[in-house]
């Protein structure tokens, strides 16, 4: 049977740029690389060794629908200090959508919301 690997995640955005800014601020990804063609442009970050290209679309496509929906629903992370940095996200703005709690003992969780209606769990396991 063939073995599998996970590559990247894959994001559209009407502002790439602004997109990563956002994930490079608030979760500390690293821009590796930004290439723009006459009629594309794709900036690719490395988040915690997980590639994630986001490529530019018009504002008006459709986004995500709120949560839940079907299909992939969102990206999580795992952090240490859930709640410290819960509250770092707080005062930088971003949406918190779910306040950190204890899904089971020795796993916290929270949501926060990211660009495009992205949610984002942050994941904390002792």
């Amino acid at each position: 049977m063939a073995r599998f690997a996970f590559d990247h995640v894959h994001l559209r955005s009407p502002d790439p740029d602004a997109t990563a800014a956002w994930f490079v601020e608030h979760l500390t990804a690293e821009k590796k690389g930004r290439n723009e063609g006459p009629t594309s442009l794709r900036v690719t970050l490395d988040l915690g060794g997980v590639d994630i290209f986001i490529d530019r679309v018009p504002a008006t496509t459709p986004g995500n629908p709120p949560a839940p929906f079907l299909g992939i629903e969102h990206l999580a992370v795992t952090v240490k200090g859930i709640d410290a940095v819960i509250e770092e996200m707080r005062s930088k703005g971003v949406r918190v959508v779910m306040e950190p709690n204890d899904v089971r003992p020795g796993t916290r969780i929270a949501f926060i919301e990211g660009p495009e209606n992205v949610r984002v769990e942050l994941l904390e396991r002792s």
